[in-house]
């Protein structure tokens, strides 16, 4: 499988989740907008490591949804979810979305 990005918000396939269950599936919430990467259908769950978040898709695909982005499938499996950086000369910052 390969990675899949949504905005600042990039799943990278992983062989097994790990953590806590998370009672949402949330996987990030814009600081400016409050828009929310989000799973709108199909079954999935969210687990949290090491402040590290990880999707698992139970069902053949699951959708994730943004407010400004296009909804796109995400297919079954477990996924690490990362927000992405970018270098800039004063040093890392998170993408903005």
């Amino acid at each position: 499988m390969q990675p899949i990005r949504q905005g600042d918000v990039i799943l990278l396939p992983v062989q097994q989740v790990e953590g806590q269950k998370i009672p949402h599936l949330t996987l990030a919430e814009g600081e400016v907008t409050g828009h929310k990467h989000h799973i709108t259908e199909g079954n999935a769950e969210l687990s949290e490591k090491y402040s590290t978040l990880y999707l698992r898709v139970i069902s053949e695909l699951a959708l994730l949804a943004h407010e400004e982005h296009k909804a796109i499938s995400i297919p079954q499996g477990d996924w690490m979810v990362k927000i992405q950086r970018e270098y800039e000369p004063e040093g890392w910052r998170y993408v903005a979305d």
